[in-house]
């Protein structure tokens, strides 16, 4: 007996919370970086406050829809009526392609934005550069898991 298989309502629920999840969480990698340059081109005196506000969104908001996002992805692949296997290479990836999204978000990136809001008006260069690296290595993931959640390489459904 399963719980909902491909195209059922309750596969198609899991799986629309997965997508809006994903969306919520990958929406700052590609505000931010623009709104903090803008910001810094703009020398807004503010600027480091608004880093704090970003590391926190960063915990409250992204970083659980991040781990959100990746826990209904498995219950995407377990509603799937076994077409979607975790031991699928795609899969796989995935899986350690999140686990890394999730290192750069809480361990790099959000601590980088508490520095810079730390730091005041006398900036923190070291924490822009990992920030702008991190957020970089982010967007580079999030394009892999794209893909991997688009193509699904190795399988045919």
């Amino acid at each position: 007996m399963h719980f909902a298989a491909i195209n059922d309502t309750g596969f198609n629920i899991m799986l629309a919370l997965h997508l809006l999840t994903a969306f919520v969480a990958f929406a700052p990698l590609f505000v931010l970086p623009i709104l903090g340059k803008q910001m810094q081109a703009g020398n807004i005196a503010d600027r480091p406050a608004l880093f704090g506000y970003f590391a926190t969104n960063s915990q409250r908001i992204y970083g659980s829809a991040l781990i959100l996002s990746g826990l209904l992805g498995f219950g995407v692949a377990g509603m799937s009526d076994e077409v979607y296997k975790m031991s699928q290479g795609w899969l796989v990836a995935a899986f350690l392609i999140w686990i890394a999204m999730n290192g750069l978000l809480h361990a790099l990136i959000r601590p980088s934005e508490k520095a810079i809001n730390a730091a005041g008006a006398a900036g923190d260069a070291a924490a822009e550069k990992k920030l702008e690296m991190a957020g970089m290595l982010l967007t580079v993931l999030f394009g892999v898991q794209l893909f991997l959640m688009v193509f699904r390489p190795g399988i045919s459904v």
